[in-house]
C-alpha cells in the first residue's frame, strides 16, 4: 500500500488571477468607451466575480450585487447609491450618469433592481458588466440583456486542466492529484479551493518521497460546498433511484443491466443527468462528486453491505486496459473515463503495474509528461522491478530533456541525434515514428502504416511540404496527440515559403508545446518567438500578464497609441491574432538544443 509522510501544516495556498487571457481581452475590449458592455454568464465558481474584477480593476465604476435575503425589496442592490424612495424614471436618470456599472449575481437581483439595469442599457449611456449564474431563474429584464441583443454574452467555460495546474503550482501538487482535483471540480473554482483548503486543513495531503510535491490520497472531505452543490440534485431522489445511486457509488461502473438494477430507474436517472452509460454499456455516475457525498451519507451498515472490496475490481481493471490499448492501437489516446483506475489510486491502493504502465504510456503520448512519469512512479510502487514502467519513466524524463537511461530520448536529450536513430529497433509503430519526430522521416516511411496518421507526417516532412505538416498537426490534435501535434507543427514552420503561414505554425506549435508539461524535444527546440525590437518585448510581456493598453503606457511613459501600435506590430511578427495567444508565447526561453 502506497504510503506517504504526512505533514502539510506549512502549505501556502496564493489564489492569483490565472488563466483566462482571451476572456479578460474580450471583456476590457467590450468595457471600452462607446462599447454597451458585457454579460458573463456560466455555473457557480466559475471565476465570473474574478474575471469582471480584473477586467474593471482601475476603471472609475459603481458596483452592485443582488442578494436573496433583498429579492423583494425595490431597488435594494442599489441602496447604497441612490436615496430610498423613487420611481424608475428618476432611478435610471440618476444612475445614467454612471460610466461603468458591475452587476455581480444579477440572478439574484429584486425586479426594481433588474429593471433598471436592464433600462440602463437601452438608454446606452452607462456601460454594463454584468456577471449571472447558469441554471437557476433569472429575473426577465436580466435575461433580455443577452436574449434582446443589448449586450454581448460570454458563456465562461470551464478553466483548462493546464490552467488549472497552473493555478495550483504554488501547491506543489503531484500531477496525479492535480488530475483528481480538476476531474472533481469541473471548472468550478470555489469548490476547488474549498476542497484544497479542507485537505490541508484535515492533513489530507501528504509528501511524496524524493519530490517535494504533496499527494492526495483518501476520501474527499464532503464540504458545506459540496453538499450545496449537489444536495439539491439529490435531494429529489425517490428510493429505488437512492438505492441504484448508492449501489453505484460503491461500485461503479456496473452492467448496464446486472441483477438488481431496473432499467426503468436507469432511464429516470440519465434524464436527471445523473448516471451516464458509455458505448461499452457501463453505467457510471455522471459527477465524480456524487461517489463520494452518497459514501458519506450511507451510513455504516449500508456501506459495508454495498461497499466493493479491492480484489473483485480486477475484471474491471482488465476491461479498463483492454480499452485504453484498443484505443491505443487505432493512433487515438483521447481521454476515456476510467472510474476503477481512479479509485484504486484515490484510495492508496496499490495499482497493478501493467495497468499503470498503460496509464502512463496514453499520458506520455498526449503530452502530459509529468502525469506519465507518476503513474509510472505508481506502478513502480507496486512492483519496483516492473520494466514497463521503468521504460515509461525513462521516456517521460528523455522527452522533457532529462539526461536518464541509455533509450532514444535520452540519447536525443544529449544531443546525440544519430545515437537516438540507432537506437530505434522493432517494429512497434509508435517506436518508429520516434525516427518521424526526430527530422529522418527516410529511415522509416516504408514501414508505417500506409493510410494512418504517422505515415502521412512521415510523408508530408519527407516532401518538406508545411501546409500538409499544418494539416497533419490538426489531425494528431483531434486524436489526443498534443506533443506530436506541437512537433509537426514546429516542423511547418521551417518548411513554409510564406511568413504569415510560418509564423501560424509557430503559433500553434508554442501553445501546444506549453500544454505538455515542460516538453523538451529537438522538434520543439527549433522554435523561436519571432523577431521582437526591446520596446515590443516589453510591452507583450506586460500585455501577457493581463495589463491593458492603457496601464502599459503609464508604466512605459508611452501613449496609449504607441503601446497599441507595438502591440499590432508583436503580433503580426508573432503570428498572434490577439491578446490571448501572448502568454503562450512571451515567458517561452528561446530553445537550445536539449
Amino acid at each position: 500500500m502506497t504510503t506517504y509522510e504526512r505533514d502539510a501544516k506549512t502549505l501556502e495556498l496564493p489564489w492569483p488571477f490565472t488563466g483566462r487571457e482571451g476572456e479578460l481581452e474580450l471583456v476590457r475590449t467590450s468595457l471600452a468607451a462607446g462599447r454597451p458592455g458585457i454579460a458573463v454568464t456560466g455555473p457557480a465558481g466559475r471565476g465570473k466575480t474574478r474575471l469582471l474584477t480584473e477586467a474593471a480593476r482601475g476603471a472609475d465604476c459603481a458596483r452592485v450585487t443582488g442578494t436573496p435575503e433583498t429579492r423583494g425589496l425595490p431597488f435594494a442592490a442599489f441602496a447604497h447609491l441612490m436615496p430610498d424612495t423613487l420611481s424608475l424614471h428618476r432611478a435610471v436618470h440618476l444612475m445614467s450618469g454612471v460610466r461603468l456599472l458591475v452587476v455581480d449575481d444579477a440572478h439574484l437581483l429584486d425586479e426594481a433592481s433588474a429593471a433598471l439595469v436592464h433600462q440602463l442599457a437601452v438608454h446606452g449611456r452607462t456601460r454594463l458588466a454584468v456577471a449571472a449564474t447558469d441554471g437557476v431563474p433569472v429575473p426577465g429584464a436580466v435575461s433580455r440583456l443577452w436574449t434582446g441583443e443589448l449586450l454581448p454574452r460570454l458563456a465562461l467555460e470551464p478553466l483548462p486542466r493546464e490552467d488549472t495546474a497552473q493555478l495550483l503550482a504554488p501547491a506543489a501538487l503531484e500531477p496525479l492529484t492535480m488530475s483528481r482535483l480538476h476531474r472533481m471540480c469541473r471548472g468550478d473554482l470555489r469548490l476547488l479551493r474549498d476542497l484544497l483548503e479542507a485537505l490541508r486543513r484535515s492533513g489530507g495531503l501528504a509528501r511524496v518521497p524524493d519530490t517535494g510535491e504533496w499527494a492526495w490520497r483518501g476520501p474527499v472531505p464532503v464540504t458545506a460546498t459540496v453538499r450545496d452543490r449537489l444536495g439539491p440534485a439529490l435531494n429529489r431522489l425517490d428510493a429505488d433511484e437512492r438505492e441504484t445511486l448508492d449501489r453505484l457509488a460503491f461500485a461503479e461502473p456496473l452492467p448496464l443491466a446486472p441483477d438488481g438494477l431496473d432499467l426503468d430507474v436507469l432511464e429516470r436517472l440519465e434524464v436527471d443527468g445523473l448516471i451516464q452509460v458509455d458505448d461499452d454499456g457501463s453505467v457510471t455516475l455522471a459527477h465524480p462528486l456524487h461517489g463520494p457525498a452518497l459514501r458519506a451519507g450511507a451510513g455504516r451498515l449500508r456501506a459495508r453491505r454495498l461497499a466493493r472490496a479491492p480484489e473483485p475490481c480486477g475484471t474491471a481493471l482488465e476491461t479498463e486496459q483492454a480499452s485504453m490499448t484498443g484505443r491505443l492501437e487505432q493512433q487515438d489516446v483521447r481521454a476515456v473515463p476510467t472510474p476503477v483506475g481512479d479509485w484504486l489510486l484515490a484510495e492508496g491502493l496499490p495499482v497493478p503495474a501493467g495497468y499503470a504502465a498503460v496509464r502512463a504510456r496514453r499520458a506520455r503520448l498526449r503530452g502530459e509528461l509529468r502525469e506519465a512519469a507518476a503513474w509510472a512512479r505508481e506502478g513502480l510502487r507496486a512492483a519496483p522491478g516492473d520494466e514497463r514502467c521503468r521504460l515509461e519513466q525513462e521516456l517521460a524524463a528523455g522527452q522533457s530533456g532529462e539526461v536518464t537511461g541509455e533509450e532514444v530520448w535520452a540519447a536525443a536529450a544529449r544531443g546525440d541525434i544519430e545515437g537516438a536513430l540507432a537506437a530505434i529497433a522493432g517494429d512497434d509503430v509508435l517506436v518508429l515514428y520516434d525516427a518521424v519526430r526526430l527530422g529522418a522521416p527516410e529511415r522509416v516511411a516504408a514501414r508505417l502504416p500506409g493510410d494512418g496518421v504517422f505515415a502521412r507526417h512521415a510523408e508530408a516532412l519527407a516532401r518538406g511540404d508545411g501546409p500538409a505538416l499544418d494539416r497533419v498537426a490538426e489531425s494528431l490534435a483531434e486524436r489526443g496527440f498534443l506533443l506530436f501535434a506541437a512537433e509537426a507543427h514546429a516542423q511547418a514552420v521551417r518548411a513554409h515559403r510564406d511568413p504569415s503561414a510560418a509564423r501560424f505554425s509557430r503559433t500553434r506549435a508554442v501553445a501546444l508545446a506549453r500544454r505538455c508539461e515542460g516538453a523538451r524535444t529537438p522538434a520543439l527546440a527549433g522554435l523561436v518567438l519571432g523577431d521582437l525590437t526591446v520596446r515590443q518585448r516589453q510591452i507583450v510581456a506586460l500585455a501577457a500578464v493581463g495589463l491593458s493598453n492603457r496601464e502599459i503606457a503609464e508604466r512605459l511613459t508611452l501613449s496609449v497609441r504607441t503601446v497599441g501600435n507595438h502591440l499590432y506590430s508583436a503580433y503580426t511578427r508573432l503570428g498572434a491574432s490577439d491578446r490571448g495567444a501572448l502568454p503562450w508565447l512571451s515567458d517561452l526561453p528561446e530553445a537550445e538544443p536539449a
